[in-house]
């Protein structure tokens, strides 16, 4: 690798999370050490008009890495993204992601990585960046499930290193548009989030692991509870926030199982609910922080690149 100094050490690439909405930059050292960072709200929907070249050079000039060669995970490989990285499909081995990495159009080493595909007719699936999420947050030979919570959360089988099978569940999208645009919202109160020790999230979870009611009929209910005064609008998105990721466990135990080890990428708010979901249900988990997850296989598909001289 090309090598720059810099106040803290030598700067040897950049590392480049890319999302939907977010937009996070690294600048790195050889051994995967940050140096500086940058990071912005200018994901895929805002480069469809501000022009991915434009915010990349902008971050890159701010990072004083021109010149650096960069490594980039998430929707700038997506089809309506930067250039398009095709999916690798199941199974797929983490360790030879870097095999798929596309180059962009452009002045100096720039590239994507691929997402994930499982081309099942039965069950199509697709991932992007969480496969990297993956990749460093695991040891080589691992073999157990991953959990990954978010807007789209994933659960995923590894087998010795390698993307066997995975499911995706709307949960966090579907918080937010029941939350916000459904008759639901009606009995939530906004300032009032879920706590993983609160007894309206452990009920909720309860709910759907039980399998006695129905999604949509149990959502309806805490409209139903707060008018008739069997709950308050203060436990509404706990109960909500239960029910669904509730949900989401049940379909993975049955799936899945409880006898392989559960790797949890979360951070935050977000990764105490799911630890206490895990555990509700029966998991056994560990968890891995969902930053320093994409930064670190970031910076294992750059040394697998640029050491190589690839």
């Amino acid at each position: 690798m090309g090598h720059r100094q810099t106040g803290d050490g030598q700067a040897a690439f950049i590392a480049i999370d890319w999302g939907t909405s977010s937009f996070r930059a690294w600048l790195m050292a050889a051994d995967g050490t940050p140096l500086a960072e940058r990071r912005g709200e200018e994901g895929m929907r805002h480069c469809a008009t501000a022009g991915f070249e434009t915010v990349f050079r902008r971050h890159i000039a701010a990072l004083g890495g021109e010149g650096l060669p960069t490594i980039i995970c998430g929707m700038a490989g997506a089809r309506q993204g930067w250039r398009e990285a095709p999916y690798l499909e199941t199974p797929t081995r983490l360790d030879a992601l870097h095999a798929g990495a596309v180059r962009v159009d452009i002045d100096g080493d720039v590239r994507i990585l691929p997402g994930v595909a499982q081309a099942s007719s039965a069950e199509p699936d697709v991932m992007r960046g969480e496969e990297t999420q993956i990749l460093g947050s695991i040891e080589p030979g691992f073999t157990g499930l991953v959990c990954i919570p978010g807007t789209h959360s994933k659960w995923v089988v590894i087998e010795d290193g390698a993307i066997t099978a995975f499911t995706t569940y709307m949960t966090g999208e579907l918080f937010a548009l029941v939350a916000e645009q459904s008759v639901v919202s009606l009995a939530l109160d906004k300032e009032v989030g879920a706590t993983p020790d609160s007894q309206a999230f452990s009920a909720g979870l309860g709910t759907a692991e039980s399998g006695d009611a129905a999604l949509t009929s149990s959502l309806f209910r805490i409209r139903s509870a707060m008018l008739l005064g069997f709950a308050n609008k203060g436990d509404g998105a706990a109960r909500l926030s239960g029910l669904l990721i509730g949900t989401e466990m049940a379909d993975a135990l049955r799936r899945y199982g409880r006898q392989k080890p559960v790797r949890l990428i979360a951070t935050g708010s977000l990764a105490a609910l799911y630890e206490a979901a895990l555990a509700h249900a029966g998991f056994i988990s560990t968890t891995a922080d969902a930053e320093l997850a994409s930064r670190r296989g970031l910076a294992r598909v750059a040394l697998a690149l640029w050491n190589k001289g690839s």
